[in-house]
């Protein structure tokens, strides 16, 4: 057997066949991993951008509701002044 020949012969071999002797201990899947793991992740990625989407109508809708708030405090603050 010449240098290439054993060359060809390392390369041919899977990475994984070195420990595929061992023994690793290895859990079930947890719900959410099976969720995350299976073939329609396309549904995962909707409903983490729809959660994504609901968290910023409802920043902007808070603000929106808190800049009235002091529009209103302002015009009343205003209103009330005497002028000079």
């Amino acid at each position: 057997m010449n240098e290439s020949d054993t060359l060809q012969a390392v390369q041919s071999t899977a990475y994984d066949s070195i420990w595929a002797a061992t023994d690793i201990p290895t859990k079930p899947p947890t719900p959410l991993e099976q969720v995350m793991l299976s073939d329609d992740k396309i549904l995962v990625v909707l409903a983490v951008v729809l959660l994504i989407w609901i968290g910023i109508v409802f920043m902007i809708w808070r603000t929106d509701r808190r800049i009235a708030e002091l529009e209103r405090t302002v015009d009343s603050h205003i209103g009330n002044e005497e002028p000079l």
